[in-house]
Parts: structure tokens; C-alpha cells; sequence
């Protein structure tokens, strides 16, 4: 199997989680990993860095695909109005870049990394920390983003392996 980058995105309107493995669907190394902080700015420039700071990532890392995390319904619809346009700024810098873009809901994400759609943050971190050999403490939005890169890898591999079984029977 060949390897591929994969460049993971847990969207915020105040902070992204951004996560690249390297997986051949099987196995998966650590590449990258950061938190986008935006602090207080108004919110278009939020968005504005959003797109330039995964941008910059994606022209530095050169990840071949990329998984986000889709909007869940929010108590707050302002919050998920907020979380949509996020997710937007970031999918545009992929876009522009001729990267696929794959959506992944919380669920389907704890239920690949963790193997519990209910799953919580700490396990999630702690998962991520053993599938990718990390050592140390890891944040919680950093955590997200590699975990939805490995969500995407697992899936990914599960789907190509199918399409091949189809295609012998």
C-alpha cells in the first residue's frame, strides 16, 4: 500500500485543531500538529486567518487529502453559524489547493479513533497518544485534528479494500 498525508481539521471560530499523519491505512506516524489561536479579532478576520495559516501549512506539509470535522447541531445556532463559516474557510484553502476534502461527523470520528461514538475528549487524546506513539501531554483540539486524519486513514483503507473485494467477486 502507498502512503498519504493526510492533513486532519477540528474547526473553531476561536480555535482550529490541525493534525497530518502519514498512513498506508494500516499504520500511521505524526507528522505535524498544531492549534490555530485566534484570540478576540472580529470574527471575518478569523476567518481570514484561518484560511491563510492552513494555507501556509498546506504549502509547507503538501498533505494529498484532508478530513474535517462536519457542523453538529449546536444548543446555539449562532455557534453553529459561526462553526459553518469556519469550517468553510478552511475547506477553501484546501480547495484552492486541488486537496479532496472528506466530512467526518463527532461520531463517526470517536467511533473510528476510540472505538465509542459517545467517546470523550480525554479518551480521545489518549487513543490518539497510543495509535500515533506521541509522548507527553496533547491538546484537546490538536487531539481532534489527528484524530480526524486517523479517522479518515481507517476509513479510507476500510472503503479502497472493499472496492477491491467487489471488483474479484
Amino acid at each position: 500500500m502507498s502512503i498519504i498525508r493526510i492533513l486532519g481539521i477540528d474547526p473553531g471560530s476561536r480555535i482550529t485543531g490541525v493534525g497530518i499523519i502519514d498512513s498506508d491505512g494500516r499504520h500511521s506516524k505524526h507528522v505535524f500538529s498544531t492549534c490555530i489561536r485566534l484570540g478576540n479579532a472580529p470574527f471575518p478576520e478569523r476567518l481570514g486567518a484561518i484560511y491563510r495559516q492552513l494555507e501556509e501549512i498546506i504549502v509547507e506539509y503538501q498533505p494529498q487529502q484532508m478530513a474535517i470535522e462536519d457542523v453538529f447541531l449546536a444548543k446555539n445556532p449562532a455557534s453553529a453559524l459561526k462553526l459553518g463559516q469556519a469550517r468553510g474557510a478552511a475547506i477553501c484553502a484546501a480547495v484552492m489547493k486541488n486537496i479532496p476534502v472528506s466530512e467526518y461527523s463527532a461520531r463517526e470520528i470517536k467511533l473510528a479513533t476510540v472505538g465509542k461514538g459517545n467517546a470523550d475528549k480525554s479518551q480521545v487524546q489518549h487513543m490518539v497518544k497510543i495509535l500515533l506513539n506521541l509522548q507527553g501531554k496533547i491538546q484537546a483540539d490538536t487531539a481532534d485534528g489527528l484524530a480526524i486524519a486517523l479517522s479518515h486513514a481507517h476509513t479510507g483503507a476500510l472503503k479502497a479494500r472493499l472496492e477491491v473485494a467487489k471488483r474479484r467477486y
